[in-house]
């Protein structure tokens, strides 16, 4: 017991968590702060990530709030910059920020489809590239993606979200193979539907009829995901990289 605990130590180690001022994000950063890393809350509000931090310091951590728009690749650089000074180092980055515009192939407008892209994939790749430096000088880093199920295996009225998760899935295991010689492990987690403020949105209707066919019967937590989460950014995880964990319960199995 002792051993799996030394295991997922991360005393010591600067962490990066995008939209963490909500929801996965926000469950995330605070998983990471109580194993003992020092978390950037980046989100596009100033304000929820700066609640993020008030309940991580209240429970003992250290964080800070980072307002950032992912998309944008001069303020991306500027905050991994801002950190690496800060703490002196960037061992972990989880790229959580995602947005959702549904809609049907045929009605799906130009700016949903660029919008999702932008933010779910544009902005995996902005981050990544630039954590990668600091990691690639200390070779040593953790890479975490959080894609979705929907990119595994589509999801009708998601068009513009399964390609984007499909391609942050892509993008995981073809940099887990340029980054790999320097010790940089670069991962996803895939969840199903998991209960959040963007699930709720769907439904009661719809909520019960995806809890009937997900094999383990219910929602996942966002405690779910960020376990996994953890997993991967710890020693437990060293010889793991490209992988796509999936957390759905069993739905796409």
């Amino acid at each position: 017991m002792a051993e799996a605990k030394l295991a997922t130590d991360l005393s010591g180690q600067v962490a990066i968590v995008t939209g963490a001022g909500r929801g996965l994000g926000r469950k995330i950063t605070q998983f990471l702060a109580a194993a003992g890393a020092r978390v950037a809350c980046v989100d596009i509000s100033q304000d929820l990530a700066a609640e993020t931090v008030q309940l991580v310091q209240s429970a003992g951590g250290t964080a800070a709030a980072f307002a950032c728009d992912v998309t944008d690749s001069q303020r991306v650089q500027g905050v991994v910059d801002e950190v690496v000074k800060t703490w002196g180092g960037l061992h972990i980055l989880v790229n959580n920020a995602g947005i959702t515009r549904d809609g049907m192939l045929l009605r799906m407008k130009d700016e949903q489809w660029d919008a999702v892209l932008a933010i779910n994939l544009r902005g995996t790749f902005l981050f990544t590239r630039a954590a990668a430096r600091p990691m690639l000088k200390q070779q040593r880093g953790r890479i975490i993606n959080i894609a979705s199920v929907s990119g595994l295996m589509g999801n009708p009225g998601q068009a513009n979200y399964s390609a984007s998760k499909a391609g942050v899935i892509g993008f995981t295991r073809t940099v887990a193979r340029e980054l790999a010689g320097r010790n940089i492990t670069v991962n996803a987690v895939a969840p199903g539907f998991i209960a959040t403020d963007m699930t709720a949105s769907l439904g009661e209707e719809v909520l019960e009829r995806i809890r009937k066919e997900t094999p383990l019967g219910r929602l996942g937590d966002p405690e779910d995901v960020a376990h996994a989460v953890l997993f991967l950014a710890s020693e437990a995880a060293a010889f793991i990289t490209g992988h796509i964990l999936v957390v759905d319960g069993g739905l796409s199995a």
